[in-house]
């Protein structure tokens, strides 16, 4: 791999997470929308394929990110419910990937346990 590749790729993935921001500013829906879409998770199986990796990796790749989806729900109820209730937007982040942090090692935990490794 060269490293005009990996420029091209660090660069297509900033602009798309630079877009999404921006258009978040003026249109909350649409950079909502844009946020969910699965970019990163899409952008980063597209960079396997593209550079040969065997189809087990990422099945195995999008398969984790399912799992790994569920504990993070939470963060985006717990951010906006904590800066309502006045705490400040660092504290909330903080907190809120403090939590997901947690319930990505309690979900790993109880998925080793079903035979599910991610």
């Amino acid at each position: 791999m060269t490293m005009l590749w990996i420029c091209a790729k660090v660069v297509i993935t900033a602009i798309i997470i630079v877009a999404v921001s921006e258009i978040g500013k003026t249109n909350t829906f649409l950079g909502a929308l844009l946020a969910s879409i699965p970019l990163v998770s899409t952008l980063g199986m597209l960079w396997m394929h593209v550079e040969g990796t065997e189809a087990s990796k990422i099945t195995g790749h999008a398969t984790g990110v399912f799992w790994l989806v569920l504990p993070s729900l939470p963060m985006f109820l717990l951010l906006p419910w904590l800066m309502n209730k006045g705490v400040h937007f660092y504290t909330s982040l903080a907190a809120s990937l403090g939590v997901t942090v947690i319930l990505y090692f309690g979900t790993a935990a109880i998925l080793k346990r079903w035979g599910i490794l991610i």
